[in-house]
């Protein structure tokens, strides 16, 4: 038997925790609570990206999405975003069909993004840039200048309201960048790589803006190459091999499994 034989036989069992992993999914969809993928698929030229890939996160819950290069994972967190659509399945956020929706009205929704790189607009203040989100949210003019204020003050952002944000430094921008995504009143925040690159005192902070988005109750997705500080840091995981879900679990689950630690994490790994 070949390796490619072996994993997809292993993937075809069925029974390696996906049956339930899914039933779990469906029941999120079914209470419109948080973010539920179900069953999406993507192929390319032929090639399949992905297969029935299923995962949920509820409302103050925080999950990874990881797996190797090349086996899905960014195309799944890119679907969930808006910037690829899939070919078949939904993508449901409390409880609405986002599948076909652009990323603002993703946003609109409930559905934050936080990316690794900088993304503040650089050319626009604090104020303003908080206020292009605000713009969108929220219809009433005293409800956002309300918004506004509680934004700026939360964050130690007041004396820096008129500042254009390319004078900012790296940890006020990043403040700023949290108040704007909040400013939206997210039920679920995307982190793209937020490990990617950083110091150990950055990891730090990282650890600390997904406590209080999940104390805030918000529903936090986390996809990063940095495996460790990602399990360390979840309630759960999806792990994407081959364009299918491998295995979801508990962090612990998912480091006892013979086959996880066979295909992906290495026999030696431990948290």
């Amino acid at each position: 038997m070949t390796d490619d034989e072996s994993i997809a036989g292993t993937l075809a069992e069925g029974d390696h925790g996906v049956a339930e992993h899914r039933a779990h999914v469906r029941e999120d969809a079914a209470a419109g609570n948080g973010l539920a993928v179900i069953s999406i698929a993507k192929s390319y030229d032929k090639r399949v990206v992905l297969s029935d890939v299923s995962l949920s996160v509820g409302k103050g819950e925080v999950v990874g999405l990881l797996g190797p290069n090349g086996a899905g994972k960014t195309t799944c967190f890119y679907s969930i975003m808006g910037l690829v659509k899939p070919d078949a399945g939904r993508i449901m956020l409390d409880g609405a069909d986002i599948t076909a929706l652009p990323m603002y009205r993703r946003a609109i929704l409930g559905l934050g993004y936080l990316p690794q790189e900088t993304s503040i607009f650089r050319g626009m203040t604090v104020e303003q840039n908080i206020g292009a989100v605000l713009e969108l949210s929220e219809p009433d003019k005293v409800a956002r200048e309300r918004r506004m204020e509680e934004l700026l003050d939360e964050f130690g952002l007041t004396r820096l309201r008129d500042s254009a944000a390319m004078a900012l430094s790296g940890g006020e921008r990043r403040r700023a960048e949290i108040a704007r995504a909040l400013a939206a009143n997210p039920s679920i925040m995307l982190l793209d790589e937020p490990f990617a690159g950083i110091d150990p005192l950055s990891i730090s902070d990282i650890r600390d803006l997904v406590a209080d988005l999940k104390t805030r109750g918000i529903g936090v997705l986390i996809t990063d190459h940095n495996v460790r500080e990602t399990l360390d840091l979840v309630d759960r995981a999806c792990i994407i091999y081959d364009g299918k879900v491998l295995l979801a679990g508990s962090p612990a689950e998912l480091v006892a499994d013979p086959e996880v630690r066979r295909l992906y994490l290495g026999e030696g790994f431990s948290l």
